[in-house]
């Protein structure tokens, strides 16, 4: 809001000096970008715009051009003043009154925005296969998607959450495989893994499959006994156990998301995609449209024609569907239920997929940007100051034992808080520690923090000259009406302190001003780390302002305006843990 109506008025101030040809042959604020920031020297002022860049446009010199604006700005209730190609902004008290009360008057609603303009987008993330636990990578597409989807949501978009299961290719069969040598070990058969390099990578040899094993053992004893007795596995084994196994690893898969507060509005099984007929259609109507060619054998699509690197199959000579012909069917499925943004986020693996996928929505007639593919970098788990392996075919670390280990909110606010494009270094010991260096810590102590403030006014105080007990400066009658009416007191007693104290409070508001900006800003980058980044600044200027400025004092106007101040960075804190999906504890 700062930042906002002070750039309409440099702007309305540069449109006024143009209009009287004062800023040479720049005639519209519309020809150059208004950039407000903070100056490195806070004694210049609030903000400051660097007017170099427009010299290009204006032909005249950076300095001529700031003093022109100077001029245009008289008036204005704040102090001009120009440096060089430099205009500085040293806004009144009112300006920081009216972003608090901002705060106040919107509360959970303050950041929200009309960025979206209630666009309907179908975000698309984890989609794992449901051949065992969850990985640590999933953990951090899950925590970022979530996350992402708030975001969005925040600012304006209308979000579906999308989970695809991958059950259809030979990985179910590869897991009712390996679920059947479990549960005849299980029975006492003398049966093992292939040990064999090659012949191992169509198994599952993970122990979690142990507990699947008893589970169908003590749920199917019959068919169990039967499997035993037959000892081979066949077609017949596999229908038995695929079916078990997946709607195991789904239910599991499932629950940890929901714990690790994930919440799917849909999960779309490829399998019913197959079904329902609509990868052959798909298929047919790319034939039909002469976008295929048929060569030895295989089916082929054209996509080089819209920008891939090289055509692809789309059925193999043996007549089997590749991954991508069901993958095709399925975005376009996405485009025709009515949505008209897809965002995906896949690993960085898959890299070499996108241009594919964008050239099939053009071979459909869809324009090809309403694609958009986040390419996550990996996981690397910490522990004890060494990296830990992660895999599903042995002995590993699951999502549920990192979750287990650190909870959920930090496993959450670690996933989220570095850039999708960057490798993620989990530290796991620095995750459940308390202490200033653990990111998740420090910004849910400044919550803790703010509501012990709070907590404290209607406790009995220490005179801070002569350390004698004073009695408590509200009753809880008397702080719950303040509670109650925030928006309506009078904040602009926050200005009756010394210089010291109303630098603090500043510094606070214009941190707490920009979430604003920075929910669209993030929003528009699909970047929800920058929802954390943000968090880590805001809690950094609230420990500052708590060391430089005490909100209960014998004053009871100045305390009152200053818990109104605690109120909006409660209220900000909260709509930023809300967005990352993190808890806001009152106490730690």
């Amino acid at each position: 809001m700062l930042k906002e109506k002070l750039r309409k008025i440099i702007e309305n101030a540069i449109n006024k000096s143009a209009q009287a040809g004062k800023l040479g042959a720049l005639k519209s604020a519309q020809e150059i970008s208004v950039i407000i920031e903070k100056p490195k020297n806070a004694e210049f002022g609030d903000f400051a715009i660097n007017v170099s860049p427009y010299a290009r446009v204006a032909k005249i010199s950076p300095v001529q051009i700031a003093q022109e604006i100077q001029t245009a700005l008289c008036g204005n209730d704040f102090d001009v003043s120009v440096v060089g190609g430099f205009i500085n902004f040293k806004l009144n008290n009112a300006f920081y009154t009216d972003a608090v009360k901002n705060i106040l008057n919107k509360k959970e609603n303050f950041g929200a925005n009309d960025l979206g303009k209630g666009e309907k987008v179908l975000l698309e993330y984890v989609s794992a296969n449901p051949t065992g636990p969850l990985h640590i990578g999933h953990g951090r597409w899950a925590a970022m998607g979530s996350a992402l989807a708030n975001l969005l949501n925040k600012a304006g978009y209308d979000v579906t959450q999308e989970f695809y299961i991958n059950d259809a290719g030979n990985q179910i069969n590869n897991l009712a495989h390996s679920l059947f040598i479990r549960v005849l070990q299980e029975l006492g058969v003398d049966i093992n893994f292939p040990t064999d390099e090659v012949e191992i990578k169509n198994f599952y040899p993970g122990e979690y499959l142990i507990k699947t094993a008893k589970e169908f053992i003590e749920e199917k004893p019959a068919q169990a006994q039967a499997l035993k007795e037959k000892g081979v596995y066949d077609e017949e084994a596999k229908e038995i156990l695929a079916e078990f196994a997946k709607a195991k690893m789904e239910a599991e898969q499932r629950r940890l998301l929901d714990r690790l507060n994930v919440h799917f509005d849909n999960y779309y099984s490829e399998l019913t995609l197959h079904k329902s007929g609509k990868v052959v259609k798909c298929l047919e109507d790319l034939e039909k449209t002469g976008h295929t060619f048929r060569e030895d054998g295989a089916l082929w699509f054209k996509s080089s024609k819209f920008g891939d690197e090289k055509d692809r199959v789309l059925i193999k000579q043996d007549g089997a569907y590749t991954y991508l012909s069901a993958d095709i069917a399925y975005h376009i499925d996405k485009l025709k239920r009515g949505y008209e943004r897809l965002i995906n986020i896949w690993g960085a693996d898959h890299h070499g997929y996108v241009a594919r996928m964008k050239a099939a929505l053009e071979a459909f007639g869809y324009n090809s940007d309403a694609l958009e593919v986040l390419l996550g970098q990996l996981v690397n788990l910490i522990i004890n100051n060494e990296q830990v392996r992660m895999g599903k075919r042995k002995k590993m670390v699951t999502l549920e034992e990192l979750v287990d280990e650190v909870g959920v909110d930090a496993t959450r606010y670690w996933m989220i808080m570095r850039d999708i494009n960057t490798t993620l270094d989990f530290d796991v010991d620095l995750a459940k520690s308390k202490a200033d260096e653990n990111p998740v810590f420090y910004v849910q102590y400044a919550n803790a923090r703010a509501c012990s403030i709070l907590r404290n006014l209607t406790k009995p105080r220490l005179d801070i000259v002569d350390k004698k007990e004073l009695p408590a400066l509200f009753t809880e009658e008397e702080l719950e009406e303040i509670t109650k009416n925030a928006q309506n007191i009078d904040i602009n007693k926050l200005w009756n302190c010394e210089e010291a104290e109303i630098f603090a409070t500043k510094n606070i508001i214009q941190t707490l001003d920009g979430f604003e900006d920075l929910i669209i800003s993030a929003a528009k980058n699909r970047a929800p780390y920058m929802v954390a980044k943000y968090m880590q600044d805001l809690a950094s200027d609230f420990h500052k302002f708590y060391s430089a400025v005490r909100v209960i004092t014998n004053d009871k106007e100045l305390t009152i305006a200053r818990v109104a101040l605690i109120f909006a960075i409660k209220t900000v804190l909260k709509n930023a843990f809300d967005i990352l999906g993190v808890s806001a504890p009152e106490s730690m």
